[in-house]
């Protein structure tokens, strides 16, 4: 009866902060050893936790050390071990009323306990202030949050202090954010343009990770309102029909890259589009095409794309990589949240900072009904 039960152990360093396992299965059995916690006995240390399906997602059941300090028993009922699956397509976080957002360079956005933190992919809609005015040009857009002010307040990397966008206040009907859980199931993928700097090369500046490597074949899909739209890869004047790519040259960082395309001459980038001229108009879009983005890299035993393809330093759960323009990045595993137990709120699930964790997670194909 254990024809289909999988298991897999590893370790990890904590970082005070909740943990993400990825595995090539989801879990329904998880053990955690805090190697640290025990060698070194302290009041609130945990150094055990135990989570089984059947008692729901972010519990545990843990063994923890009192004031003497001694081994007993308690629970973490609130973010104690999870699992997760991302699917084929996106999944969002709640979806959160926007109360205001400033009409500057960065735009910061007004929610209330947003919960969001630097990295996180948020999707707007809405953001309407009237029928005619606010900031709808940036809705359907992933944006990475680039700052966190505070419990309320968080940044992305778009320039709103221009004259077609207004100020959002007193919480517009219809403006809403909500969070990306799992934003990059296909990589490279397609990025929405932020800005653009023509030249001998043309840089873009993403509104999100774009995931592209030196050597990345990417293509545009730029309509006129926007500028620059001699980007796009059709038509080829030489070879009708023929698309012209570009290649990554350079990755100045997680949202802009250098590519070798001249752009002298070409039409300015424009984001200041007109609330009135939204409807039906197509975002500003750069994609992968071509072979993986291996760099220039051959796929072959040993590489980085055998026998899986490496996302940002963790391996897919795909089998090898085939040739194609994305990587399938699907996520599953499970989490060791930082909860804390019910009887001491000084312990930590996680652990600390620099504590050595070791897990086992196990699917059990199948339970017994007794």
């Amino acid at each position: 009866m254990t024809e289909y039960s999988r298991g897999a152990k590893g370790s990890f360093v904590s970082t005070g902060a909740q943990k993400p396992v990825y595995l090539p299965f989801v879990p329904n059995l998880v053990k955690l050893l805090n190697y640290t916690a025990s060698a070194t006995p302290a009041q609130s240390g945990i150094p055990r936790a135990y989570w089984d399906a059947n008692m729901g997602q972010g519990f545990s059941i843990v063994d923890l050390y009192n004031a003497t300090p001694a081994l007993i028993t308690d629970s973490v009922d609130v973010n104690g071990i999870s699992t997760f699956s991302a699917g084929l397509s996106l999944q969002y976080g709640a979806t959160k009323q926007i109360i205001g957002a400033t009409k500057a360079d960065p735009i910061v956005f007004n929610v209330t306990a947003h919960g969001y933190s630097v990295g996180d992919i948020v999707i707007f809609e809405g953001l309407y202030q009237s029928a005619t005015t606010g900031m709808p040009q940036i809705s359907g857009m992933p944006f990475v949050i680039t700052a966190v002010d505070d419990a309320n307040n968080f940044s992305i990397n778009w320039n709103g202090n221009q004259s077609n966008y207004t100020a959002l206040s007193g919480s517009p009907t219809g403006a809403f954010v909500k969070k990306v859980l799992y934003p990059f199931l296909y990589v490279p993928g397609v990025s929405f343009i932020e800005a653009i700097t023509t030249g001998t090369t043309t840089t873009i500046v993403t509104t999100a990770p774009h995931n592209m490597v030196v050597g990345q074949e990417v293509a545009f899909r730029i309509t006129n309102p926007w500028g620059t739209y001699q980007l796009n890869s059709l038509p080829n004047v030489a070879l009708p029909g023929s698309p012209i790519y570009g290649y990554i040259v350079s990755v100045t960082n997680s949202t802009t890259v250098v590519v070798n395309i001249n752009s002298t001459g070409y039409t300015a980038y424009n984001s200041n589009q007109p609330v009135a001229s939204l409807a039906g108009m197509q975002l500003p879009q750069m994609l992968a095409v071509g072979d993986v983005n291996t760099g220039g890299a051959l796929i072959t035993a040993g590489s980085d794309l055998y026998p899986s393809p490496l996302v940002n330093g963790v391996r897919t759960i795909n089998g090898p990589a085939i040739n194609g323009a994305f990587i399938n990045n699907t996520r599953q595993g499970f989490i060791v949240g930082a909860g804390t137990a019910v009887g001491d709120a000084g312990s930590v699930l996680v652990g600390a900072a620099s504590d050595v964790i070791y897990w086992e997670a196990y699917f059990i194909e199948y339970t017994s009904p007794y």
